[in-house]
């Protein structure tokens, strides 16, 4: 980081800060509230210098020693139904599959690794569920093909943002905010 405090923080620096925060969790330096405050530190923080305390006990994760679960996952469902909830760490690129099953991601309570998440899609023959945070805004990108798209886009909080991409054929998607419309418990 730079060494001039009074320096304003783009949206960059909070995302490698997040990085060395979602890493400190993994591994186990820091509890899940521990990384919860200080993530909500991070994406408030107007100067350098809000931010450098929050990393100064850890060890710094370069570009390149970002950790690969941080920048990409695929989570698919073949023939059955995945449920993924409570706190576990996203990525900046979700890859969702679902062939002829369920597939139920909720965000809700998960750590997001920065301000920006990219979900990609791809249901056939499915029917595919993202519950996104309350004070998230939704860009939805995709199609459909014989089936059901229904997103929810977005609040006006400065929440992070979630772009979602890919197509889904003879499925039914939903991003939703609440509990309403899930049948698949």
């Amino acid at each position: 980081m730079t060494d001039d405090p009074d320096l304003r923080a783009s949206d960059a620096d909070r995302d490698r800060v997040a990085a060395v925060l979602a890493e400190a969790l993994a591994t186990g330096r820091l509890t899940t509230i521990e990384h919860a405050d200080r993530l909500d530190v991070a994406y408030t923080a107007k100067t350098m210098g809000e931010l450098v305390p929050l990393t100064q006990d850890l060890p710094q994760v370069s570009g390149s020693d970002v950790p690969a679960a941080i920048e990409r996952q695929v989570i698919s469902s073949k023939f059955s139904k995945v449920v993924r909830k409570g706190r576990w760490v996203a990525s900046r690129h979700l890859r969702l599959s679902a062939r002829f099953g369920a597939l139920v991601i909720d965000l809700s309570d998960a750590v997001l690794p920065g301000r920006e998440i990219t979900i990609e899609t791809s249901a056939r023959f499915s029917k595919m569920i993202v519950r996104v945070p309350e004070d998230a805004h939704v860009i939805d990108e995709g199609s459909s093909l014989f089936g059901k798209r229904n997103v929810t886009a977005g609040s006006e909080v400065d929440g992070p943002l979630i772009r979602l991409t890919g197509a889904s054929k003879f499925s039914k998607v939903i991003v939703t905010r609440g509990k309403d419309d899930w049948n698949l418990h």
